[in-house]
């Protein structure tokens, strides 16, 4: 068995451990980490196997820091944020190591994780996209839902702050996807307003 396939393995093994589940009943990191290794696979057609792994490392044991532990104003949830970049990297650096990855490739993908060097790094920005896409297809209308009471120009703000952040490319995607029409309306305006 390659180190990836390990890898790969010890992974979902981490996920599996997540209490928080999916509609379908499996963990939410399980689920979440297949949508990020789909989507990397979409925009990377010829992604590596360590930046497919660093994909479905991306919420690694999200669950273990939870964001109550954190200050709930903005400040608090840029630390948490911080936080579980590092924690979320060291942990996908261990597994990786611990399946055998070489070392270099397994503070690649931790790089990757921490999102350093975004917007330079082309593995960093790739898992950005990925994730963009993903809140989009899958997250927003929950997040919408938690949080009705803001209005909405901070809806359209949050978007184009996430617009932002993605490549022309992931862009392309986003605006193929079909959305609920009071979501869509939203990213109209956020991608108007650029």
């Amino acid at each position: 068995m390659s180190p990836y396939v390990r890898a790969r393995r010890l992974i979902d093994e981490a996920h599996a451990a997540d209490p928080k589940r999916a509609a379908d009943g499996r963990p939410a990191e399980q689920v979440y980490g297949e949508r990020m290794d789909a989507w990397v696979s979409r925009l990377v057609p010829d992604a590596s196997a360590l930046l497919r792994l660093a994909a479905r490392a991306q919420h690694l044991e999200r669950w273990r820091v939870p964001r109550e532990s954190f200050p709930m104003d903005k400040a608090g949830y840029h630390a948490w944020r911080k936080s579980l970049y590092a924690k979320q990297a060291e942990r996908a650096r261990q597994l990786l190591l611990q399946a055998g990855v070489p070392e270099d490739q397994a503070a690649e993908a931790a790089t990757w994780v921490s999102k350093a060097e975004l917007a330079t790094n082309p593995g960093t920005q790739a898992l950005e996209d990925a994730a963009c896409l993903v809140f989009l297809e899958n997250e927003i209308g929950a997040f919408a839902a938690q949080h009705a009471d803001y209005p909405r120009e901070k809806f359209v703000e949050i978007l184009r702050r996430t617009w932002r952040k993605m490549t022309p490319r992931a862009q392309q995607f986003a605006l193929g996807m079909e959305l609920p029409p009071e979501i869509a309306a939203l990213v109209k305006d956020a991608v108007a307003a650029k």
